[in-house]
């Protein structure tokens, strides 16, 4: 069995990179990446070089470059990224896209289950979801059976990503990050995402899928006692029912959606303690990063925390 005390067990090497234990371990089998010592019980143990060098993999990952390409670009310097894997990326768009239009729920759990294996997810977030979500939007606009299609993707979506949460849930301890749907929007996709990201960073998470009165977020809060709390906001937003659902509130606060960038003079104009403001989930994890919400310093964006 190693001795070595610099080694660090899969879990804290999770926390130092963000990058998932079931991810590191596919990055290991599929791809040879990352070649951890084992105990004589057979669990991993990580070198401080291990850790370096997960964190270049992510580098490349976030230029755009397939997984299955990173091995050999390892220790060059990151200058000629997103062309490699932008086709991969949109070939995937367009499977997602094709599986929603059909309705094929199956064909859109394995696409996804596949790339959630090997991608953290902020990366996921960034090359495929969001994208994904500005092609959906793009093509609802007039599109017969618009709504049929909205409901079924938005029910899969909150059972693909509530699971997820509620898993990660079980293992995370502490107060909970409490995300909210501050608009008047019915089903928030990126609200979902911001949970999903928010979870993968290490935070247990509870949600108020759907908006409450103004006088009763503040209960919200005192009875879960979160650590963080995040509104998310979509185009249909009251502002002065938000404004005064945050008065008295002390906990750190991330205001996140294109409400915010609509409507940013007017709410940069309230006073409100830790007020953080985003545009997108992944600003968002961000803004989470800042108040120090999520776990370590793995949520720089050259190593996103998942």
């Amino acid at each position: 069995m190693p001795s070595d005390p610099t080694l660090l067990p899969i879990g804290d090497v999770t926390r130092l990179t963000g990058v998932n234990p079931a991810t590191l371990r596919a990055w290991e089998r599929r791809y040879g990446l990352i070649i951890p010592q084992r105990t004589g019980k057979g669990h991993r143990l990580y070198s401080q070089e291990h850790v370096e060098r997960i964190r270049q993999i992510l580098r490349w990952l976030n230029h755009g470059v397939a997984v299955g390409q990173v091995k050999t670009l390892l220790g060059s310097p990151p200058d000629e990224p997103v062309q490699r894997i932008g086709n991969d990326w949109a070939s995937l768009q367009q499977q997602l896209i094709e599986a929603i239009t059909t309705l094929a729920e199956r064909h859109l759990d394995q696409h996804l289950n596949q790339v959630m294996a090997l991608y953290p997810a902020a990366t996921l977030c960034e090359h495929l979801l969001m994208p994904l979500l500005g092609q959906l939007e793009l093509r609802w606009q007039g599109q017969f059976s618009a709504r049929l299609e909205q409901v079924f993707f938005g029910s899969w979506l909150r059972s693909k990503l509530g699971a997820r949460i509620h898993h990660n849930n079980h293992s995370l301890g502490g107060p909970p990050l409490l995300v909210v749907n501050g608009s008047t929007l019915e089903f928030d996709p990126q609200l979902w995402l911001c949970a999903w990201l928010g979870s993968d960073a290490g935070c247990p998470v509870a949600m108020l899928e759907w908006s409450v009165p103004a006088n009763e977020l503040a209960v919200a809060v005192a009875r879960l006692r979160p650590r963080a709390l995040l509104v998310c906001l979509g185009k249909a937003v009251n502002l002065r029912q938000l404004e005064r659902s945050l008065t008295g509130i002390e906990v750190p606060t991330c205001l996140s959606g294109s409400a915010v960038s609509i409507h940013r003079q007017a709410i940069e104009a309230w006073m409100h303690t830790d007020l953080q403001l985003s545009t997108t989930p992944l600003a968002a994890l961000e803004g989470l990063r800042r108040l120090q919400v999520t776990r370590g310093a793995a949520l720089d964006r050259e190593a996103p925390c998942n």
